[in-house]
């Protein structure tokens, strides 16, 4: 994608100073969607953390999933967080359930018409959002409906 769907002046998002999402975000920028997965169970998380939510343990791996899901949730938002979103609004922030990945969700925005109908259950794909020029440079899991 050449073009931000939101404007710039917002915070670059960089992944915490433990590392813990970086491989999250290093997925993203080969436009590949990474999850953790209990590595003994196969049971997938995310948000990401150091132990497996299922059995308390340190089991955890990161995997590649399908970059495909349903909305589960969804919300127009109309007036801004941010400075930078001043003349930005309205946008569309949905959650995503992943269902080839356990159903985990994410969250992200729904591209196109910003007062488009808004369906639950309809299917997505992710859009690979590259900003090569930002310092450090970044990827943005975006979503769009799909026609299925």
């Amino acid at each position: 994608m050449s073009e931000a769907y939101l404007p710039d002046g917002l915070p670059i998002p960089v992944p915490e100073p433990n590392g813990l999402s970086a491989p999250y975000w290093e997925g993203l920028r080969r436009e590949a969607l990474m999850v953790q997965r209990n590595a003994k169970t196969g049971v997938y998380q995310f948000p990401p953390q150091w132990i497996a939510y299922d059995t308390q343990t340190f089991d955890v791996e990161w995997v590649e999933v399908e970059p495909k899901g349903v909305i589960y949730s969804w919300t127009r938002v109309w007036h801004p967080v941010h400075p930078a979103l001043a003349d930005a609004c309205p946008y569309v922030v949905v959650v995503v359930e992943l269902p080839q990945a356990g159903g985990v969700r994410m969250l992200g925005n729904l591209l196109g018409d910003p007062r488009q109908d808004v369906v639950i259950g309809a299917e997505v794909e992710c859009v690979f959002e590259h900003h090569p020029d930002a310092a450090p440079p970044f990827t943005l899991a975006q979503w769009r409906r799909t026609a299925g």
